[in-house]
Parts: structure tokens; C-alpha cells; sequence
């Protein structure tokens, strides 16, 4: 897969991802926070974030799967697909969040399924704060009303890889986002 092309470079990544720390920093000055990152895809974007955050600031991560019949990678690639809407917790969080002030780590924000449910898992924790950090908003994918706090880039219904997104498992090391292209 040779075609991929390069929809936000390394360095627009870097620079928005340093931007969306200083506002993290400018809201919760003088506060701590706690970074959830969703597994595995918001790995790399947690790690970046994190460093740019001039706070007390601790990690820990939740994973969650979505069901439904799920196609093949080359047709998932072709013809997109739906989750039926349920979502399982696969990993809970380590540590309390009562009374803490939380920022859920996500690489995008796509149908808002997983995302509400989340809210919903972490709200039960009873923070005294939970916002969204996302990386990618697909808004043309939405179907819940859910938006992100702190939101890296919008971008169009475009399948997409890298900077800790995966197509079956691959290319989440590439620095840059790239386009899959459909076939």
C-alpha cells in the first residue's frame, strides 16, 4: 500500500498538537489533570499532547471494542462500515477520577458512538471535570450529538492511517495523517 497520500504533514501535527497544550494549560492553570487515552490509536497523540501541557499531569488508559459484523480489511477500506452501535469496555481506568479533572484522549472523533459511551463509563467516576481531546473530527460521520473540547483537525470522510491510526493493525507509526485510498 505505496499510494497512501499525505492529507496533514508531521509538522502540521506538531504545531497544532503544541497549540491544543498551550489551551489545556491556559484552562486548568494551576490545576491537575488526568490524560485518558483510548487504546491503541491515541497513543502517539496522548504522548505528544502530554509533553506540551505545562501542568501536573498523569496518564492512564481505558480501551473499549465496537461490535457488529465487521468486513474484511479490503472492504472495510472499500465500502466503509457501521459499528451496530454497542460498545463493550475492554479496559477500565487504573486509578480514581473522583474529583479530578479528566481530558479523555481520542485519535478521532468519527460517529460519536464509542465517545458517548465513554462519557457515559467516566462520568460514573464522578470527576469534577471530563472534556474531549480529539485529534480528527469527522463531523460528516456523526451520529450522536457529540462534539470535542480540544480538536486537532476536521477532516472530510476520507479513510485515514498513521500518527497512530491503523488499517488492520498497520501504519501506526507513520509520522504524518495519509489518505487510504478507496478501491
Amino acid at each position: 500500500m505505496t499510494d497512501l497520500k499525505v492529507l496533514i504533514s508531521r509538522e502540521e501535527i506538531a504545531k497544532r498538537v503544541s497549540e491544543m497544550g498551550a489551551e489545556i494549560t491556559r484552562d486548568f492553570k494551576g490545576q491537575s489533570i488526568i490524560f485518558v487515552g483510548v487504546l491503541k490509536g491515541a497513543a502517539i497523540f496522548l504522548s505528544d499532547l502530554a509533553r506540551h501541557v505545562r501542568l501536573d499531569a498523569t496518564f492512564d488508559f481505558i480501551g473499549v471494542s465496537s461490535y457488529g459484523n465487521r468486513p474484511s480489511p479490503q472492504k472495510e477500506l472499500k465500502d466503509g462500515w457501521d459499528s451496530t452501535g454497542e460498545v463493550k469496555l475492554t479496559k477500565d481506568v487504573d486509578q480514581s477520577m473522583q474529583d479530578k479533572n479528566v481530558i479523555v484522549v481520542e485519535d478521532i472523533l468519527d460517529t460519536g458512538l464509542t465517545l458517548t459511551y465513554l462519557r457515559k463509563v467516566l462520568l460514573a467516576h464522578q470527576p469534577r471535570t471530563l472534556r474531549i481531546a480529539a485529534l480528527l473530527d469527522k463531523p460528516s460521520r456523526r451520529k450522536l450529538p457529540l462534539e470535542g473540547d480540544y480538536v486537532g483537525f476536521k477532516i472530510p470522510d476520507e479513510f485515514v492511517v498513521g500518527y497512530g491510526l491503523d488499517y488492520a493493525e498497520k501504519y501506526r507509526n507513520l509520522p504524518d495523517i495519509c489518505v487510504v485510498p478507496r478501491q
